[in-house]
């Protein structure tokens, strides 16, 4: 019998259920990728923090190795302007360094504006959609390889309610979001032979972090969800028990 939803938000991994695995997350400086980056670390996977921000992606890294977690690496990329030669020199850098990947988390995304798409800025639209679309499926394409190399690898792309039914004034993000639903499930039909790399999506649902605050500025951060309580589909994605799980959206809050 599939698994519910339900089950899944009350995921509870088991101590070092990640050991050994090793796990590039994007967006790894932000609110949500840098509580999965270090609940991941804290269940023994090596963990690649991937990001635009390098003192963001340092201060994850040093609460990593402060909880004295398997050491993490750290890859700077900005997914707004990295042209194909920096995602080769990543796969290239992570290959060398592990010699495969069993996890690629993405998090990364931009909001741009709320506003009608009659009013919406063009060059925001096209930015919005390269960095939560076009990056997601080139760093994908160019990672697949050191994904085939693991045993049991996975793929979690991150959702958003919008991503369901499109609401007015979420623009280019809601469009960006029902793209993404499509390369998961594009991808996932591609890959299900033997199960060796599965590929699912989460929607995280309302969590306080400075997209949240930029969408919705008069909002009250304090009644959100904590990063900390959405990770449990992430986390059971990314690790074995989610092994015959695939082509699947999960919403981490009910």
């Amino acid at each position: 019998m599939p698994i519910a939803d339900d089950q899944v938000r009350r995921y509870a991994p088991a101590p070092a259920a990640l050991r050994d695995r090793v796990i590039l997350i994007t967006g790894a400086g932000g609110a949500i990728g840098a509580a999965l980056a270090l609940a991941c670390a804290g269940l023994g996977a090596r963990v690649v923090l991937c990001g635009r921000t390098v003192h963001r992606l340092e201060a994850v890294y040093d609460a990593i190795v402060a909880a004295e977690a398997p050491r993490p690496a750290i890859a700077p990329l900005n997914f707004e302007t990295a042209d194909a030669s920096q995602y080769d020199r990543l796969a290239a850098a992570v290959g060398e360094e592990f010699g495969r990947l069993d996890g690629l988390a993405h998090v990364a995304a931009q909001l741009g504006d709320r506003s009608p798409v009659l009013h919406y800025d063009v060059a925001t639209w096209l930015r919005v959609m390269h960095v939560n679309v076009n990056a997601a499926f080139l760093l994908t394409k160019t990672l697949l390889p050191l994904l085939e190399r693991s045993a049991d690898a996975s793929i979690v792309f991150t959702s958003s309610g919008v991503a369901v039914r499109g609401r007015a004034y979420w623009g280019a993000y809601a469009a960006s979001k029902f793209a993404v639903e499509g390369l998961m499930q594009v991808l996932a039909d591609e890959l299900d032979v033997g199960r060796r790399i599965r590929v699912n999506s989460v929607n995280p649902g309302k969590v306080r972090s400075s997209m949240r605050a930029r969408a919705y500025p008069g909002e009250d951060p304090a009644a959100l969800a904590a990063p900390q309580s959405v990770l449990a589909p992430f986390l059971y994605l990314l690790g074995p028990d989610s092994r015959e799980v695939t082509g699947r959206r999960f919403d981490a809050q009910p």
